[in-house]
């Protein structure tokens, strides 16, 4: 059975940052789509950064510059360091991997993956 853990949300300041990791057994990630979501609503999910098949990033506009997903394929993990947070980032955070199209995906829509994770929770205060 897939498994898909997140770990490494907490509470911090405006401002401040985090490093999320997500580790993932029973299914190799090397050469899988890979991406973190936000949750909006119960089951709306938005794509903040992800790594598609090739090893392409991309990142939605709000995070740019902000937040690095990086992937360890020996460690079969992926991470997003977060930095220069702000209130607006609070939520659960979710990782995806897995996207079995055989066509070109866009890495930041929520329905293209198969194994998610429980989450876990980024509370950022002003």
């Amino acid at each position: 059975e897939v498994q898909v853990v997140e770990s490494g949300g907490g509470s911090v300041q405006a401002g401040g940052s985090l490093r999320l990791s997500c580790a993932v057994s029973e299914y190799d990630i090397r050469s899988s789509c890979v991406a973190w979501f936000r949750a909006i609503t119960f089951e709306e999910r938005l794509g903040l950064a992800g790594i598609d098949k090739d090893g392409t990033t991309t990142y939605a506009d709000s995070v740019k510059g902000r937040f690095t997903i990086t992937k360890d394929n020996a460690k079969n993990a992926l991470y997003l360091e977060m930095n220069s947070l702000a209130p607006e980032d609070t939520g659960m955070y979710y990782c995806a991997v897995d996207c079995p199209s055989p066509f070109p995906v866009n890495v930041l829509d929520s329905p293209e993956y198969t194994y998610w994770g429980q989450g876990t929770q980024v509370t950022v205060s002003s």
